[in-house]
């Protein structure tokens, strides 16, 4: 059973989403109303996924995201949000987010969202791509920019990197390309190194800004 931690400002909206994963057979460990509690309860439950708000009251969810980043707590993140602002998204997926999904999403969007993350996916659709495409073009990403440019990539790699950015774990992507689950392993770990990229989620960012994606 998939473990996650809820963190958002409304309990209302807490105890919708944990009655929704309930159904799913999706278990919620622990919920915090702040980015300092969801780090202390993060720290607490070790889920497999957070579900993280951006927009609250102290310490935000961008805030929360630079902290488990300095403490080097590698959960994945999936930021859930009423707010559909490509900067928050950019800044959301610069601090170490893996997801980004608005709240009117279906519960099978959300679950799916959920496993997918689990299983070491990210969640960076087609559909907001080109969003991204121009954001990075319009907003400081130093991270992204301060990137050399990057080492040639095969076309297996390339196959490889358009299904990264489409949300794929490595087991996913094993299956859509025919290949053992250790090759594609091997695939992503050579993409990142030639992105200088330090995790999939900044690979794709630096894909998008290098016109690897079209």
């Amino acid at each position: 059973m998939t473990r996650v931690v809820v963190v958002d400002d409304q309990t209302l909206v807490r105890q919708g989403i944990r009655t929704l994963l309930d159904i799913a057979d999706v278990a919620v460990v622990g919920e915090a109303d702040d980015g300092r509690t969801a780090v202390e309860v993060i720290r607490e439950t070790e889920p497999d996924v957070v579900l993280l708000d951006l927009r609250m009251p102290r310490f935000d969810g961008l805030w929360a995201l630079a902290q488990l980043r300095e403490l080097c707590i590698d959960v994945p993140v999936l930021v859930l949000t009423t707010f559909d602002d490509d900067t928050l998204v950019l800044d959301a997926l610069r601090a170490g987010a893996r997801g980004y999904l608005l709240k009117d999403v279906t519960v099978e969007q959300l679950t799916h969202a959920v496993r997918t993350l689990a299983d070491g996916g990210t969640l960076i659709s087609p559909s907001i791509t080109d969003r991204l495409l121009r954001a990075i073009h319009t907003t400081p990403t130093p991270d992204v920019d301060a990137a050399p440019p990057p080492q040639p990539l095969t076309e297996r790699e390339r196959e490889v990197l358009r299904l990264m950015a489409e949300g794929y774990s490595n087991r996913q992507i094993a299956e859509a390309l025919h290949l053992a689950e250790g090759t594609t392993k091997n695939h992503v770990s050579v993409i990142l190194m030639k992105l200088g990229a330090r995790d999939r989620t900044n690979a794709v960012l630096r894909a998008l800004r290098d016109g690897l994606l079209r």
